[in-house]
């Protein structure tokens, strides 16, 4: 996987809050599925990072049990419409499915921005929802935390904490 600079990080998380600035409904939205009970992990995985790469805004997998209760994943894609067709073609590239299903959905999302917060552990970005126009959500960026921790030797839960609360403080929540 390509390594992202602090320069391209910034400009996507720009990019991304210009998009998502303000909270709105998504309209024009899909969720692709299919069953999957002959796929090894190494091969979801892959998939999974494909579909990614390809724009799709979330994908999972859900365990499931299928005909002669043999185990198997459903795996779930949403995405914005426009991208179905590109993400069709990687789940039958990809995996073992010969069919898969898709259905449109509406997608409410909160208005979101990113603040720095200087915590005890260095600087941190805190994503923030804002709901109604009002901060409700503060969630402090893995890779930050992550980088944090191991360069003070403390638990990430700690960082994760920290950040959070000077965000909270900043934006008076």
């Amino acid at each position: 996987m390509k390594r992202t600079s602090e320069d391209e990080r910034s400009r996507s998380m720009n990019e991304f809050s210009a998009r998502h600035a303000q909270e709105h409904i998504d309209n024009e939205m899909v969720i692709i599925e299919v069953n999957l009970d002959d796929c090894s992990g190494e091969t979801l995985s892959y998939t999974m990072d494909r579909l990614f790469a390809a724009g799709a805004n979330d994908v999972y997998y859900t365990s499931i049990y299928m005909k002669k209760n043999r185990p198997a994943y459903k795996l779930s894609i949403l995405s914005d419409k426009a991208k179905q067709p590109l993400l069709e073609e990687i789940i039958f590239r990809e995996t073992s499915s010969f069919g898969l299903r898709y259905y449109p959905v509406s997608c409410h999302r909160l208005g979101r921005e990113f603040y720095r917060a200087e915590t005890a552990y260095g600087e941190v970005s805190v994503k923030i929802g804002i709901y109604q126009e009002a901060p409700i959500k503060f969630s402090p960026e893995y890779e930050d935390c992550k980088k944090a921790a191991e360069q003070h030797n403390v638990p990430l839960q700690n960082v994760y904490d920290d950040a959070k609360l000077v965000a909270m403080k900043h934006y008076k929540a």
